[in-house]
């Protein structure tokens, strides 16, 4: 298979179950909407800033957490954008949610490298970390506080949310569960994960998925999908990985060391950040022990920084930003919200510049794409049951919650109004509902 123009070291990984290049009827325009709709998803090149302004416009409205996060990125990268196929976003789910960090940002920063390369990648947690980190630093600030009058607007962004998780079950089960038997497993993964909540159960879950998938037998692999068109290889993935386990030995040394308190900063939020599992809400009560035992945030301030991290759009693990910023020692403020922002965040992107070469070859290997068939089906169990709990049993408490939850569905599903315009309108929907009395 020929290169496409401008590519550099590796193969473009062109759509799942489709030989050879596409047609240029298929091809996508230069802001990358397909041509045609309904055309399939292509990997031509965009740009940095390209991948900026379409992860900004998530950062703004992507609200309802991590596990929303990937309705609202199926929804722009896949269906509207089709930077990734769906077989390929599929996998880059399962691989962030089987490594440690902050799940959807690890997702954003695999879709950034794979439409503009390392550039990208950084353009894309920089757009979707923007909006929700400058938040979390006014406030800390003392320049934004969360009212009673937000009650209603809240009550909006919260049922939002679950309509955009059950979109992103509904149309994954339908592409990815391909069979009586993954539909068995998802379900199953479903139980598991409502009845066995643990930080560990989410990953247990994936590894046995995984070995239940490849005694199902192998699949057959995907015709020119070999490798992603990332820019970068396995040197570079080298470096990521050694540069991972060497911060994480060398900054509790460097903070005994100095005695530096920027040091003790980012080691805090770097360990934080590489050694959770479970994403924004796992992370936020680790923090508590890294920063209220010391003294650096007292405890009310610590749980109002909290809930301030639960009603703004973005990842969770902005949440960061305002514990750099509230500290009592220097540094605090900006500078100290930019340092706990990079310690919390480069463990996810050097997972994925570790990570990311290796994935478009080993999914070409039958025995491999019969593992990934089996996780993927459990990460479709895994969403499901966050769609009930946390999602629904915390949200949908009124029969105006339901019917709004049923408006906010059919827009996405139906109408296919964008997901912001969406956010928006349920967010006054619920904000009219609650001054109704309702």
């Amino acid at each position: 298979m020929s290169k496409p123009d401008g590519a550099a070291t590796e193969d473009v990984a062109w759509p799942q179950g489709q030989a050879g290049r596409p047609d240029l009827a298929d091809q996508p325009d230069r802001q990358g909407t397909p041509a045609a709709p309904g055309g399939p998803a292509t990997a031509s090149r965009g740009t940095a800033r390209e991948v900026f302004v379409v992860a900004l416009r998530l950062g703004c409205t992507s609200f309802g957490g991590p596990i929303a996060h990937l309705g609202y990125f199926q929804n722009e990268y896949v269906r509207r954008r089709r930077w990734v196929g769906e077989e390929t976003y599929a996998d880059l789910v399962a691989l962030s949610q089987s490594l440690p960090g902050a799940g959807s940002s690890k997702l954003g920063i695999s879709i950034g490298m794979i439409r503009a390369g390392m550039r990208g990648g950084i353009a894309a947690w920089i757009g979707f970390t923007l909006p929700s980190a400058l938040l979390m630093t006014l406030f800390a600030l003392g320049a934004s506080s969360i009212g009673s009058s937000a009650t209603g607007w809240l009550r909006g962004l919260q049922i939002v949310a679950v309509a955009v998780v059950a979109l992103a079950v509904w149309n994954m089960a339908n592409k990815l569960i391909t069979a009586l038997s993954l539909s068995a497993l998802a379900i199953l993964a479903a139980v598991v994960e409502l009845t066995l909540p643990s930080r560990v159960t989410t990953v247990a879950i994936i590894i046995v998925a995984g070995v239940a998938g490849y005694f199902l037998g192998p699949d057959k692999a995907a015709d020119g999908a070999a490798h992603l068109p990332i820019g970068f290889g396995k040197r570079t993935a080298i470096a990521a990985t050694v540069l991972f386990f060497g911060l994480l030995v060398a900054l509790p040394l460097l903070r005994h060391v100095t005695g530096s308190h920027a040091v003790a900063l980012f080691d805090s939020t770097y360990r934080a950040g590489a050694l959770v599992f479970g994403g924004g809400t796992v992370v936020l009560p680790l923090l508590q022990a890294e920063v209220v035992a010391p003294g650096w945030l007292s405890s009310s301030q610590f749980l109002a920084g909290y809930g301030a991290a639960q009603a703004v759009p973005g990842p969770l693990f902005t949440f960061s930003a305002y514990i750099g910023a509230a500290e009592q020692p220097w540094p605090n403020g900006v500078l100290g919200a930019a340092i706990a922002l990079v310690g919390i965040f480069l463990p996810s992107f050097l997972i994925v510049v570790a990570t990311l070469p290796s994935l478009g070859v080993i999914r070409n290997r039958p025995n491999v794409r019969a593992c990934l068939r089996g996780v993927n089906a459990a990460v479709i169990g895994i969403l499901l049951a966050a769609l009930y709990d946390p999602l629904w049993t915390g949200t949908v408490h009124h029969p105006y919650d339901f019917a709004l939850v049923l408006a906010a569905f059919w827009l996405l599903a139906m109408a296919k109004l964008p997901a912001w315009l969406v956010v928006v309108l349920t967010a006054a929907g619920g904000a009219l509902i609650t001054a109704l009395g309702g």
